[in-house]
């Protein structure tokens, strides 16, 4: 069973969140919340799988509530996802950065949201490859200097890297390097640990701060 916070101060959209979600048998609604504060109590106490938390909120935002979230340890098993009515930006870029494993945009087809959803109570990230362009092109323009000992990585596990801030999945990576599928995901979740990633999202964000990967080659 997939456990699911709603965080949104629109009571409408909550609710019909709700109702999609509601009606699956793997999927079960534990807490609903207004706003960032109330939020982080509900996750606190629930410890669902999945946060689902809109990015504008009243008392907190939904950047501060995922970053809460992802420096709490006893968290450590929540998977938020931002929710924004305007697609990728430099909101949804911050929460990224903040611990969020990806996002979802309000207007998405029913369906869509569902997999999303279990998408990333599998522990992925909600980041497809078009989505990784534009993370690269307007807001990595160049390397930072971050914590991030990329040096620590065996050659294998800096390629699995490159491959995930391309976009691709596990299936694709092994597929790449010529290995099965749970050799790349213990390749990806090794260096996810070496560089203290909370998911693959963030992943995706150090590769490129940490200069491992460049817009030049990606």
């Amino acid at each position: 069973m997939i456990r699911v916070l709603l965080v949104d101060d629109q009571p409408l959209l909550r609710s019909g969140f709700r109702a999609l979600l509601d009606v699956e048998d793997d999927i079960e609604v534990v807490a609903e919340a207004a706003d960032g504060r109330e939020g982080l109590a509900l996750a606190r106490e629930h410890l669902p799988d999945i946060a689902l938390i809109d990015i504008q909120m009243p008392v907190m935002d939904g950047i501060e509530a995922t970053r809460r979230i992802a420096e709490d340890p006893a968290l450590a098993g929540v998977h938020v996802v931002i929710l924004t009515n305007y697609g990728f930006d430099e909101h949804v870029f911050n929460a990224l950065r903040a611990g969020a494993a990806g996002f979802l945009v309000k207007d998405i087809e029913p369906e869509d949201f569902l997999h999303s959803v279990r998408v990333a109570a599998r522990g992925d990230a909600l980041l497809a490859p078009s989505i990784t362009r534009k993370l690269i092109d307007r807001y990595v323009s160049e390397p930072l200097h971050v914590q991030a000992d990329v040096k620590g990585l065996t050659n294998r596990e800096r390629e699995a890297v490159v491959l995930v801030a391309r976009g691709l999945s596990n299936d694709e990576i092994a597929d790449r390097m010529v290995i099965s599928p749970l050799t790349a995901k213990t390749h990806v979740n090794r260096a996810m640990t070496k560089l203290h990633a909370r998911d693959r999202a963030q992943l995706v964000v150090l590769a490129y701060e940490s200069g491992l990967v460049s817009p030049r080659n990606r």
